[in-house]
């Protein structure tokens, strides 16, 4: 079998007493898109840090391309794409000038980095865009304009942190696109999101990380089936009423799950669960019948929503 382009065992990172990071293991092959979902405040970032070479292990093994971060980091940072958490690019250029400039920080020649330059404002949809300055760009150009620069140096391994926060809908599902066709291209994609729709569209396998831990791992779709039912019933009551309707709730489906706006019935059969509910008297505002989502899942690893 191929040997891993990312391989950690036992890592760990400490800022002082604080443990950012608690000996987390985990492993992503070549032309996988792997996921790291979790809240704020996880350990997303952190790890995210140490894969790029810009901030050391404390504890663990990290290899990196078959690399050691500690001792390679400038050979491993030549050959990876990031895209930060925040936009960091330069206002005052235009969108051609972000990318030239940053396809010199790699000493790419000049007849190399213009004719990819036209490749990737294509492929990101922003040809039209190129003699335009940043500053008036939507966030969602911005972040386009990111990824394209990301793949100036036509990276091993892209890195993403967080790369739709703040995007509205459309520019979300803009953003989603380019990174799938990204992955069909062949590209290793690791990426951090608290969007449990995201990871779901984007991850070939992911881990759930809570409170500096991995607390679950494989593919979305395994995931569910293992923490969660086919189906689930969200039933809303009138302001005062939940906690009456929980006692009368009781051994209605596989699991209970009280939220401060609702309550989630975890079932198989959905339909057979709603009958149920109306055949004990109980009269919700609303009743919603869906299937598990990852969101779910990280409700019953952590009992806390994934948007914290």
């Amino acid at each position: 079998m191929a040997s891993p382009l990312i391989e950690a065992r036992s890592l760990t990172k400490r800022f002082g007493r604080f443990t950012a990071v608690d000996s987390i293991d985990f492993e992503v092959a070549a032309g996988e898109a792997f996921g790291f979902l979790g809240p704020n405040g996880a350990g997303k970032s952190s790890t995210m840090r140490m894969i790029g070479c810009v901030s050391p292990a404390t504890e663990g093994r990290l290899r990196v391309l078959g690399l050691d971060p500690a001792t390679d980091g400038p050979t491993i940072r030549a050959r990876l794409g990031v895209v930060p958490q925040e936009d960091n690019l330069d206002m005052e250029l235009t969108v051609a000038e972000n990318l030239l400039i940053y396809g010199r920080f790699f000493d790419l020649p000049k007849s190399v980095i213009r004719p990819r330059i036209d490749e990737l404002l294509e492929f990101v949809q922003l040809s039209e865009r190129r003699n335009s300055r940043v500053e008036p760009l939507s966030g969602g150009m911005k972040r386009r304009l990111t990824i394209a620069r990301s793949l100036i140096n036509e990276p091993d391994l892209l890195l993403l942190d967080e790369p739709t926060t703040g995007l509205d809908p459309q520019a979300r599902h803009a953003l989603w696109d380019r990174l799938y066709r990204l992955k069909q291209r062949g590209v290793t994609l690791v990426l951090t999101t608290h969007y449990m729709d995201e990871a779901e569209q984007l991850c070939d396998r992911l881990v759930v990380m809570d409170k500096a831990r991995i607390v679950a791992e494989g593919s979305p779709r395994e995931l569910i089936e293992q923490h969660s039912t086919r189906e689930v019933v969200e039933l809303r009551f009138p302001v005062g009423l939940q906690e009456l309707a929980l006692s009368q709730l009781d051994g209605i489906a596989k699991r209970v799950e009280p939220l401060p706006d609702r309550v989630l019935l975890y079932t198989d059969d959905a339909d057979s669960t709603v009958a149920e509910v109306h055949h004990r008297g109980l009269a919700p505002e609303n009743v919603v019948e869906r299937r598990s989502t990852l969101e779910d899942v990280f409700l019953r690893l952590t009992g806390r929503m994934l948007i914290d």
